[in-house]
């Protein structure tokens, strides 16, 4: 029996291990960590498993029940959104839902931001006109769909609603910049509105829940303040000044310790204190400025992508900068963009997808960096892969990948 209960847990493992379900993964913090590393992985070059044409987004790819969920757009013979799921193993389509929608002028108005976010067995969708769907997971099948704009008065920011669903409970909660209310909850299962609040319009970032002294708060950035509300009703409970020019509020925040870390592209790098409430704990305005790469953290470092320097090791506490990269890891331009995770956290080891879509290996220390090795995966892009397992599924503008890593 013993052995039996063993044998369970590690088929539970493994299955928590395949799957990416939300915008960077089962915690949303970038933590892939996967089982059976070989130990000569710097040396295994990637296989190829499948591709699939696809149409155009920035919106990052899931994984869940082995099944693979993206979104995009098609503009002929008419213009709509979509989201599509993908058999992870074979590639082949199992569904496609869409709707109608009219980007208009919209800036980089390629095709959806947000990542499909899968829990208990459904689809939660944003698309950048503010479509938000509860969708089947296995069949794609319509359960409920709310178009926040014409509903909840919802005003589509310069460059779309960016912002992946967060499931909180009973309540799916969306980042739309709604009248009266940054952040909206409905009924996970109704899509029936429950609150809404915060002071913002729609920003790009995906709110975050934190607990902080034991008590859970949702922090949301938006283009003027960062927000804490309360996650049952929506009320504020702090919000701090911050306005983004071009309102570019993107980057999720990090949290630890105590200090919550926001930081920019046009006015750098702020660290808060919680307490009761909030307080500035130091600011660099000019030399820690990211845009849209989320952060990773350990031991006390921050290691983050700066505009103009790379990526950078920097002290969460001080804000003290160790090293920069120099533009090495992803090709320097003006919106530079690389998405990070922790491949083996234990051992600083960890994976990026750059711009130019190559898979880089490196490590990540308070000292210095090292990359290991480098394989062109996909092409260029800006969006979130999904790791699962010993895989990465990757997706640009023209096509959705799958590679085995070992």
């Amino acid at each position: 029996m013993k052995h039996l209960c063993l044998f369970i847990l590690l088929l539970n493992g493994l299955a928590h291990g395949q799957d990416w379900p939300r915008w960077r993964g089962v915690n949303a913090d970038g933590r892939w960590n996967p089982t059976g590393i070989p130990a000569d992985f710097a040396k295994k070059e990637p296989e190829r498993l499948w591709k699939q044409e696809i149409g155009a987004g920035f919106g990052g790819v899931t994984v869940s029940g082995g099944l693979v969920y993206v979104m995009d757009r098609l503009k002929t013979p008419k213009e709509i959104e979509r989201v599509l799921c993908f058999d992870a193993e074979s590639g082949k389509e199992v569904w496609q839902q869409n709707w109608d929608v009219s980007y208009g002028g919209m800036d980089y108005g390629t095709g959806p931001r947000a990542s499909v976010n899968i829990t208990d067995h459904k689809a939660y969708a944003l698309g950048a006109t503010g479509v938000a769907s509860c969708l089947d997971a296995k069949t794609g099948k319509v359960l409920w769909q709310v178009d926040t704009v014409e509903t909840c008065g919802a005003k589509i920011p310069t460059w779309g609603f960016a912002a992946s669903p967060v499931i909180d409970g009973e309540r799916v909660l969306l980042h739309v910049g709604a009248k009266d209310g940054s952040v909206i909850a409905l009924d996970k299962n109704s899509g029936k509105e429950l609150w809404r609040g915060g002071p913002d319009p729609a920003g790009y970032c995906t709110p975050e829940i934190l607990t902080h002294s034991g008590t859970r708060q949702l922090i949301a950035w938006g283009p003027e303040h960062v927000q804490s509300l309360n996650s049952d009703s929506g009320a504020v409970n702090w919000t701090y000044p911050y306005k983004i020019t071009y309102g570019v509020s993107i980057a999720q925040p990090l949290y630890h310790g105590g200090v919550l870390l926001v930081s920019g592209y046009w006015h750098g790098a702020k660290a808060f204190r919680l307490g009761t409430g909030v307080e500035l704990l130091w600011e660099n305005e000019t030399e820690i400025c990211g845009l849209m790469s989320a952060p990773l953290f350990k031991d006390g470092i921050v290691y983050m992508l700066d505009k103009k320097r790379g990526l950078q090791a920097f002290e969460l506490n001080t804000g003290k900068i160790l090293w920069s990269d120099d533009n090495t890891l992803t090709p320097k331009d003006s919106n530079p963009q690389m998405s990070l995770v922790w491949m083996d956290e234990a051992k600083n080891l960890a994976a990026l997808l750059n711009a130019s879509g190559e898979l880089v290996y490196v490590t990540l220390n308070p000292e210095k960096r090292e990359e290991l090795a480098r394989w062109q995966i996909i092409g260029k892009t800006w969006a979130h892969p999904a790791f699962a397992g010993s895989r990465v599924f990757a997706r640009n503008d023209k096509e959705l990948v799958a590679w085995r890593l070992w």
